[in-house]
C-alpha cells in the first residue's frame, strides 16, 4: 500500500473535487467511499430494500465497483454503470438512512480497506470517517470544511442543472440535516481525528484549496523523492560522478571495471531539491557470466527511475553497444540527460562533442574527479525533476526528537512513552551516545521518537565520541518535525540549555519544552523556577511547556497534546487577505519608526511558507528590529502559533 491521504468532512465542502485534483496531480488513485454509500442506497431503491439483510442481499447480488481515475471516476452494481444515477435527489434523501446502518457501514468498511490497500504508490480518499475508522494511520489527514452558506451555494451549483431556479434555501436545510445526522449517528460518527488538520475552504477556490494540501504533502516529504538513475557501460565512471553529487565517498570507486553490481541508491540535495541517486553496473549488450544480472538490475533501474543519466567516457567516445543502450533508454520516454565524463579541459570538451551524434542533444561536459562541471549537471538534473518521485520515504509518522543535555531524563522518556527499556538509562552522563529511533502509540496516535545523544558544550569544543554524538544530534534535529527539549526542573536552568533551545529555534523547529524530574522539586525549588523561566525563557515564551516525571511517568499524557499544538502551528497558514486586513489595522494603529527622516511605508503582506510559517512583509524602507519583533508578537496575538517559531523578513522595495 502507497501514501494514503484521508480527507474527510462535511458535505458541500468541496472533498470530492479537491481529492481528484490532488490525485491527479499526484497521479495516484482516488476512492470517493460517499459514492460507496450512495451506491448501495440506489440498490436498496432499486431492490425496494427496507431492512439491512434485504440490502445486503442486494449489495451481494449485485457488488460494487469503484474505478479510482480521478479523471473519470465511475461506480458500478454489478455490470451496471451508475456513476450517474447515485446523483439524484433520491438516491440524496436516502443515502444518510442507509449509511447510519451499521451492518451497511461494516460490509462497506471491508471493502474501503481492500481498494485502500490495492493503491501502488498512492491514494486519496474522501469520506467522513476515514481518519477515524477506516485508514486510522493514514499518512496525511484532513478535515475540510466551510461555512453552511458557501456549502450550500456550491452543492445548489451542482444540482441546479436541469432545474428551473436556483434553491439555495432549500439544499441549505439539507445540508444541515444532514450534517446533524451524520455527525450524531452511534456508528463511526463524522468527527475530525485528533491528529487531522482542519482546511476551512470557505474563502478558498478549489486551486487554492488543493494548493494547500499539495504543500503539506511536500512539506512532510510524502510525495515520493525522485529517483535519478547513473547508467553506461562499465568503467565510465558512474560511481564516481554519485559521489560528487553526495560530497563525500560513499559509492566504491576502482579502476577495475564492474566493481558495482547492484542497484544502490542514496539520497542527495541541491538547491533546495532532494532526490535519489541510484547507482547501477555496467550495462552490456551481449553480457555473460555475471554481467547477465548486472545487465538485467541496470534494465530494472531505467523502469524506476525518473529521470535518467546516460554517462560516456569521453575518452574511449561512444562505441556500437551505446547505441544500443540509447534505444533501450528511449523506450522508457522519461528525461535522459547525455553525460561526458573525464572532460578535464577545453581540448577534451572540443573532442566530447562527437557525441552529439548518439541523437540525445547536447551532452554535460563533466569531470566526475576533479568536479568541473558537475554544479551545472546537477541544476539541470534538478530542472528535470518530477514533483512526485518513485522512492518513498516518509511512511506519515510524525518525526519527534527528545534533545537536551546529559543526565536530564531523555532516555527515562523515551522508555516510560515506549512502556519499554528501549534506551540505556544510567546515572554516568553520557550514557546514550547514537540516535535511538522507535514508533510509540501515545494519545492515539504513533509518532516516531529519537532519543538522542546529551548535548554538552559547542561542537568546536568537543572531541572523539562526544563530537560524533553532537553530530548525530544535530542530524536528527535537522530530520525531526518537533522538538521535545528536555530540562532538568531540580537543578538551575545553565547555559547549555539556552543554548540547545536557541539551536532548535534557529533550526526552524515546532518545540516542546519538557520540565523533567518534577518529583524532585521541593517548595523553595518551585519558586525559584518560576523565576527562572520568566528570566531566561522570556524569548521562547510560545514554546509548549509541560512538567512531567519521566521516572514515575507522572503527567506524561500531557505530551502528546501539546505535541499536536505545537504541529499545528508549525503548518498553519493564513489567507492573505486576513493577513493583509490584519496589517493595515495594525499600521494604520502603530505606523512604523521614522528613520533617517523617512517614515517607511508598508506595501503588503505574504506568508512565504510553513513549517515554520514564515512572513514577508513588502515596504518602501527599512524597519527597525524592533518594530519586526512588535509585528511577530502582534502576529501570534491574532493568529496563535504557540509552539512554533515564526519569521518575519523584510523586502524594500524603492519608491516609484
Amino acid at each position: 500500500m502507497g501514501i494514503v491521504v484521508a480527507i474527510d468532512g462535511p458535505s458541500g465542502a468541496g472533498k470530492s473535487s479537491t481529492s481528484k485534483a490532488i490525485a491527479l496531480r499526484a497521479n495516484w488513485n482516488y476512492l470517493d467511499t460517499g459514492a460507496l454509500y450512495r451506491g448501495v442506497a440506489w440498490l436498496a431503491l432499486k431492490k425496494k430494500a427496507s431492512t439491512p439483510q434485504q440490502i445486503l442481499t442486494a449489495l451481494s447480488d449485485s457488488p460494487l465497483k469503484f474505478v479510482g481515475d480521478p479523471t473519470n471516476a465511475q461506480l458500478f452494481a454489478g455490470d451496471v454503470d451508475i456513476t450517474s444515477q447515485i446523483r439524484s435527489a433520491e438516491v440524496t434523501n436516502k443515502v444518510s438512512e442507509v449509511s447510519a446502518l451499521p451492518e451497511v457501514r461494516e460490509v462497506l468498511l471491508i471493502l474501503q480497506r481492500k481498494m485502500i490497500a490495492q493503491a501502488q504508490r498512492g491514494i486519496v480518499v474522501e469520506g467522513r470517517d476515514i481518519g477515524t475508522v477506516v485508514v486510522p494511520d493514514a499518512a496525511l489527514k484532513l478535515f475540510l470544511t466551510a461555512d453552511l452558506e458557501a456549502r450550500a451555494i456550491r452543492r445548489d451549483a451542482e444540482l441546479v442543472i436541469g432545474q428551473s431556479s436556483s434553491q439555495v434555501d432549500i439544499v441549505s436545510q439539507s445540508l444541515a440535516q444532514r450534517d446533524h445526522t451524520d455527525s450524531t449517528r452511534a456508528t463511526s460518527p463524522l468527527a475530525m481525528a485528533s491528529d487531522a488538520i482542519e482546511i476551512d475552504s470557505t474563502s478558498l477556490n478549489l486551486e487554492e484549496t488543493a494548493e494547500r494540501i499539495w504543500e503539506l504533502l511536500r512539506e512532510r516529504r510524502l510525495l515520493g523523492l525522485p529517483i535519478v538513475a547513473v547508467l553506461g557501460r562499465p568503467n565510465v565512471g558512474k560511481s564516481t560522478l554519485i559521489n560528487r553529487f553526495l560530497g563525500r565517498r560513499e559509492a566504491i570507486v576502482e579502476d577495475t571495471p564492474g566493481v558495482t553490481r547492484d542497484r544502490v541508491t542514496y539520497e542527495c540535495t541541491w538547491n533546495g531539491r532532494d532526490f535519489m541517486v541510484m547507482d547501477t553496473g555496467g550495462w552490456e549488450s551481449k553480457p555473460n557470466g555475471i554481467s547477465i544480472g548486472v545487465s538485467l538490475s541496470a534494465e530494472l533501474a531505467m523502469q524506476e527511475a525518473d529521470v535518467l543519466l546516460f554517462v560516456v567516457d569521453s575518452h574511449v567516445g561512444a562505441l556500437d553497444e551505446d547505441d544500443v543502450l540509447v534505444q533501450e533508454l528511449r523506450k522508457m520516454k522519461k528525461p535522459i540527460i547525455l553525460i561526458a565524463n573525464k572532460v578535464d579541459g577545453p581540448t577534451d570538451e572540443a573532442e566530447a562533442h562527437a557525441l552529439w551524434n548518439l541523437g540525445l542533444g547536447e551532452p554535460a561536459f563533466v569531470s566526475a574527479l576533479h568536479g568541473r562541471g558537475s554544479g551545472d549537471l546537477l541544476d539541470q538534473i534538478t530542472n528535470v525533476l518530477p514533483e512526485v518521485g518513485g522512492a518513498q520515504v516518509q511512511d506519515g509518522y510524525r518525526r519527534v526528537a527528545l534533545i537536551g543535555r546529559p543526565n536530564v531524563g531523555k532516555s527515562s522518556l523515551l522508555n516510560i512513552l515506549a512502556g519499554q527499556n528501549r534506551s540505556l538509562v544510567d546515572d554516568v552522563p553520557g550514557t546514550t551516545r547514537d540516535p535511538v529511533d522507535e514508533l510509540i502509540e501515545i494519545g492515539g496516535s504513533i509518532w516516531r521518537f529519537v532519543d538522542t545523544a546529551g548535548i554538552r558544550r559547542r561542537a568546536n569544543q568537543q572531541s572523539g565520541t562526544d563530537y560524533y554524538a553532537t553530530l548525530r544530534t544535530q542530524i536528527a534535529l535537522e530530520r525531526c518535525e518537533v522538538a521535545v527539549v528536555v530540562l532538568d526542573a531540580s537543578v538551575p536552568i545553565s547555559e547549555q540549555d539556552l543554548r540547545i533551545i536557541t539551536m532548535v529555534e534557529d533550526a526552524g523547529k515546532a518545540m516542546v519544552i519538557v520540565m523533567n524530574k518534577w518529583d524532585l522539586m521541593d517548595e523553595d525549588r518551585a519558586n525559584y523556577l518560576d523565576r527562572e523561566i520568566d528570566r531566561h525563557l522570556d524569548q521562547v515564551e510560545w514554546a509548549q511547556r509541560v512538567n512531567l516525571a519521566a521516572k514515575t511517568g507522572w503527567h506524561r499524557d500531557r505530551l502528546a497534546p501539546a505535541l499536536r499544538t505545537a504541529l499545528n502551528s508549525w503548518e498553519r497558514r493564513v489567507p492573505t487577505s486576513r493577513l493583509n486586513s490584519f496589517l493595515g489595522s495594525l499600521v494604520a494603529a502603530t505606523p512604523p519608526p521614522v528613520r533617517g527622516g523617512k517614515q517607511p511605508k508598508i506595501m503588503y503582506a505574504t506568508q512565504a511558507g510553513i513549517a515554520p510559517p514564515r512572513f514577508v512583509i513588502f515596504t518602501t524602507g527599512f524597519l527597525e528590529a524592533s518594530y519586526r519583533r512588535f509585528i511577530e508578537r502582534r502576529l501570534r496575538e491574532e493568529f496563535g502559533f504557540p509552539g512554533t517559531p515564526v519569521q518575519v523578513a523584510v523586502r524594500v522595495r524603492e519608491r516609484d
